[in-house]
């Protein structure tokens, strides 16, 4: 048995890498380090915000965080310390994207052209295409062509400042073939800084060309996951055509059985009553929402469970999109994600969902940036290391090419940020020439 399929490097694998001792000076710092968890109500618009200030990143972790200027001690913890000034530019964490399915195989181009021309997705799923297209090139393909694929995804969410990616299964649908994804995620993420999160999504679709499917996935494929993945995630998708309430009801009971935490997807089409159950069952989160009712919005209100938002979907498919004001002042807590897949979210860009949050769910420019980071994190249950500039945490930095973090939100398709480092590794420098830096390595 190992682990879920999460990046957990020790000391040893750490050695190797380029970590950097790193201090950013002279910037305006987005802490998100207020405030209860997951955050709610008026709590998400507050930053945490440091006007000029510093942060100091040692051994790969945030060792200090302060307004002002730094002192000579600072830069006697380090021999070989890189000095950046921010010229009062924005540092924040890295972006958390708590729902993606980043993990395939195939084109879906064809699909996307039929979209283009009306056909309804429901109906291009309906036909044998969709989610099932990718499950036939994903059962062709190896597990270390599944990986390499992933790792390349990851890298380009890197350039645009996501360090931290959740990634589903769900394109295999056998029990070996949601192994084999489960595995190239787990192979994938011992190779990156990253970190990343598996999640097991054998209920995505319904294969037509099994009988009782749904069966062998509760009594077969899940079992077999939870012995090889101890303590792994499993998701699900309810929706006509594909998962119905009682089967996803049925199958989270079975997951809870064997120490799984439960996700679903859910009323991204319909409301069909799956929310209000999934609340019940102790779900972590539930994601899309886009027609979930006023009543079962105000249940999850008064819940634990994380409402992740996917606006994305709504871009891409049929302009409808979750009420995310709604919910902040029903008192939700939720959380936003690029919802990163072949089809209906070709989508990489956890920048363009927060401008999205913000043009089409009523977001304000400092709730998307919470719900990207620090509640996106708690969907994870990363919150004790990811999603805050606070010290201790992993030195999961980005510094924008702006002065006001409400550029996130107005600018679309922007340049990306100018410095990305993942756990104290500065792995993307867009410009030395934009940044004044100090040290031995520039």
């Amino acid at each position: 048995m190992r682990d879920g399929p999460t990046s957990q490097h020790s000391d040893e694998e750490k050695e190797g890498n380029s970590v950097s001792d790193f201090l950013i000076a002279n910037a305006r710092i987005i802490t998100l380090d207020k405030g209860d968890l997951p955050r709610r109500g008026s709590s998400m618009a507050d930053l945490g915000v440091i006007e000029n200030g510093y942060v100091f990143v040692l051994d790969g972790k945030i060792n200090q965080v302060q307004s002002g200027s730094p002192d000579q001690e600072v830069f006697d913890k380090s021999d070989e310390l890189v000095v950046i000034d921010a010229e009062g530019r924005v540092v924040m964490p890295t972006f958390v994207d708590c729902h993606t399915h980043s993990c395939w195989a195939g084109s879906r181009l064809d699909e996307f052209e039929a979209g283009l021309q009306g056909v309804p997705y429901l109906d291009i799923l309906a036909q044998g295409g969709g989610i099932m297209s990718t499950v036939k090139s994903v059962r062709g393909a190896t597990q270390e062509e599944l990986a390499t694929k992933l790792v390349g995804r990851v890298a380009l969410m890197a350039s645009m400042g996501t360090t931290v990616v959740e990634v589903k299964s769900g394109y295999g649908l056998t029990t070996e073939d949601e192994l084999k994804m489960l595995r190239s995620i787990h192979d994938a993420s011992q190779e990156i800084p990253q970190l990343v999160s598996g999640t097991f999504l054998g209920a995505h679709a319904i294969d037509p060309d099994v009988e009782n499917f749904t069966e062998l996935v509760i009594e077969e494929t899940l079992p077999a996951v939870a012995a090889e993945f101890p303590n792994i995630t499993c998701d699900a998708y309810c929706e006509e055509g594909a998962w119905s309430v009682d089967e996803t009801t049925k199958l989270f009971e079975r997951a809870v059985d064997l120490g799984c935490p439960i996700r679903a997807h859910l009323d991204q089409f319909n409301a069909l009553g799956m929310l209000s159950r999934a609340i019940e069952l102790g779900a972590v989160s539930v994601d899309h929402l886009e027609h979930s009712t006023d009543e079962e919005l105000t249940l999850l209100a008064k819940s634990s469970t994380i409402g992740v938002l996917l606006p994305a979907s709504g871009f891409c498919l049929h302009d409808a999109y979750a009420r995310g004001r709604y919910m902040i002042d029903t008192g939700c807590a939720i959380a936003i994600a690029s919802n990163f897949n072949p089809g209906s979210a070709p989508m990489p860009s956890m920048p363009f969902a927060i401008a999205l949050a913000c043009r089409r769910l009523g977001l304000s420019p400092a709730e998307a940036i919470t719900a990207a980071t620090v509640n996106a994190a708690c969907v994870l249950g990363l919150e004790k290391n990811v999603g805050r500039i606070k010290v201790g945490f992993r030195g999961d930095i980005q510094l924008l090419d702006c002065e006001d973090e409400r550029e996130l939100a107005w600018q679309i398709c922007g340049g990306g940020p100018l410095l990305v480092s993942i756990d104290g590794e500065i792995v993307h420098l867009l410009s030395d020439g934009e940044l004044e830096m100090d040290g031995d390595e520039k």
